[in-house]
């Protein structure tokens, strides 16, 4: 079976740095970016099985990346899930609106996240 590969996308190295020691442990690929403008590049070339995204980054925020990823037929079907610490109402309902599939707030919890990503993954 071929390893599921997952692009995480956040400006902190905290918050990147755990989501890899998470899915580091469950075997899967992982592919980062800094901000939502190289999100957008590496989803386009190395079109991951799945994308975490934070929203509040540099140069493209999260919600525009996830805008910009939908727009590429090679992208537009990958699962994106927002991971932020905006949980208010407002801000996913701009994700989904932006094209988001789900949510995880910040600080991660471990359990959820993994699910999450199973599910999306068919796993």
């Amino acid at each position: 079976m071929l390893t599921k590969r997952i692009l995480l996308v956040d400006d902190a190295d905290t918050i990147l740095m755990i989501e890899q020691m998470i899915l580091n442990q469950e075997g899967y690929s992982l592919i980062t970016a800094r901000n939502g403008k190289q999100a957008v590049e590496k989803a386009v070339a190395q079109k991951p099985d799945l994308i975490l995204m934070d929203i509040l980054m540099p140069e493209v925020d999260g919600f525009e990346a996830c805008r910009q990823i939908r727009q590429h037929e090679a992208t537009r079907a990958i699962p994106i899930i927002m991971v932020t610490t905006r949980s208010e109402q407002k801000n996913m309902e701009a994700g989904f609106h932006s094209g988001c599939n789900d949510y995880v707030t910040k600080p991660i919890d471990r359990l959820e996240l993994i699910s999450k990503i199973r599910n999306f993954l068919g796993e």
